[in-house]
């Protein structure tokens, strides 16, 4: 390891899109991941318009011989059981997209691995990046270290920080902030051989709701296992005075939604209790001189709809034909991703409104549809993630009846010119 025309830091589908585009480029790539795949990672439903950046990835037919649980809808259910009428993405949207998958991370993360390395990229697993090189205040590549061997220097014109949630950079300098409103915590595991239903909404994802704003997700994977979380509010979860056992927190809850209950009452859990907070974030800048930040690695937004992977692979994408340019031009600097950041704030925005009306108390989608039906295509584009080359302005409005609305953040994109 040495020299090289981009550096990635992470092997996620922030990542690996990136490197793998790069590389088909003609530039050199190196990828570092600080673990060896395959690994468990949470985060397994795919939005709809993941399919187009996995088609440009080349990795369609992968996904089909791998057999991932195929996904027609979204469902939403009541705390006593009733569910509403499937949300299916084909009754919108005519087109192979229309279907997406429920994907097990650890084999999905290893096929875009797979599919890196087979486009040219080097990958390195095992191997951890310390810290950034610096030249003034530019990046010029990281100190990286494989296992237990001494660290080396590896340099490039351009380096991503695709670390996921870990947020190297904004770790080491401190440039993370945090949404104003939407601090949740969660709590998930797996069940083995839950109750599944039938039909087109056997891969359906369900969103089932808990008293005071709290919800379930439900992800039917293969195998007989399903994914299973709580979001909520920390006050709610880890109440004062009561347990602060996962699994009992867990037991508790089950019992406060009638859906839940029927469905993961007969199967059986297994493996750990996940916790994690601080869920929504965005860096205070997309780029520095020589650096720029993908997926997570940038911001979260909030694990419903399931934005997550979507964003990683989009923005992994729009990093990667941003990174290419810059580099033909020989021009790297924070001022060159400026299109970059400006563009992956407005999708963030567009998805952020919806989802802080999904937790005002005086908003449904049911009454925004029936107050405002011609707007459910657009409603629809954004769950789906159709947020490109699009206005929403009239969608935010109408919303706004009904639930309060963020302020766009005034941070995410490069730094002002000195």
């Amino acid at each position: 390891m040495s020299q090289y025309d981009a550096i990635i830091i992470g092997g996620g589908p922030a990542g690996t899109t990136s490197a793998t585009l790069l590389a088909e480029k003609g530039h050199r790539v190196l990828l570092v991941e600080k673990t060896t795949f395959p690994r468990y990672h949470v985060g397994e439903s795919l939005m709809p318009f993941c399919w187009f950046t996995l088609n440009r990835l080349g990795v369609l037919d992968r996904m089909e011989e791998i057999g991932f649980t195929r996904k027609h809808s979204v469902q939403f259910a009541t705390t006593d059981g009733k569910v509403s009428a499937p949300f299916y993405f084909f009754q919108h949207f005519d087109h192979p997209a229309a279907t997406t998958w429920q994907v097990e991370r650890q084999d999905f993360d290893l096929m875009l691995l797979d599919n890196a390395r087979s486009k040219g990229v080097e990958v390195r697993e095992n191997t951890t990046a310390l810290d950034f090189l610096k030249s003034g205040d530019r990046i010029t590549g990281i100190r990286a270290r494989t296992g237990d061997e001494d660290p080396v220097e590896v340099t490039a014109p351009i380096t991503l920080d695709c670390t996921g949630r870990d947020a190297l950079f904004q770790r080491k300098h401190g440039t993370r902030n945090r949404d104003p409103q939407l601090n949740k915590v969660s709590i998930w595991t797996l069940f083995q051989d839950a109750k599944r239903d039938t039909g087109l909404e056997e891969g359906a994802t369900t969103i089932a709701y808990l008293p005071g704003g709290g919800w379930f997700w439900n992800i039917p994977l293969r195998n007989g296992v399903v994914s299973s979380g709580i979001v909520a509010e920390r006050d709610y979860l880890f109440k004062p005075g009561e347990t602060r056992d996962p699994a009992e927190i867990y037991a508790r809850e089950i019992e406060n939604n009638a859906w839940i209950k029927e469905h993961l009452s007969v199967g059986t859990q297994f493996g750990e209790y996940w916790v994690t907070g601080e869920y929504s974030y965005r860096a205070e800048y997309c780029a520095n001189d020589g650096l720029v930040l993908v997926g997570d690695a940038f911001a979260f937004l909030d694990p419903v709809f399931s934005s997550g992977v979507f964003l990683a692979l989009k923005s992994g994408e729009m990093a990667a034909d941003a990174a290419h340019a810059a580099l033909e031009k020989g021009d790297t600097s924070a001022a060159a991703f400026a299109q970059y950041g400006e563009t992956l704030c407005g999708h963030i925005e567009t998805m952020r409104r919806i989802v802080y009306a999904f937790y005002d108390k005086d908003f449904s989608f049911a009454k925004l549809i029936r107050k405002y039906p011609d707007l459910r295509p657009k409603l629809t584009d954004v769950l789906i993630g159709n947020v490109e080359g699009q206005d929403y302005t009239d969608l935010a409005r109408a919303i706004a009846d009904f639930a309060e609305l963020p302020e766009p953040l005034d941070y995410g994109r490069v730094p002002a010119a000195v």
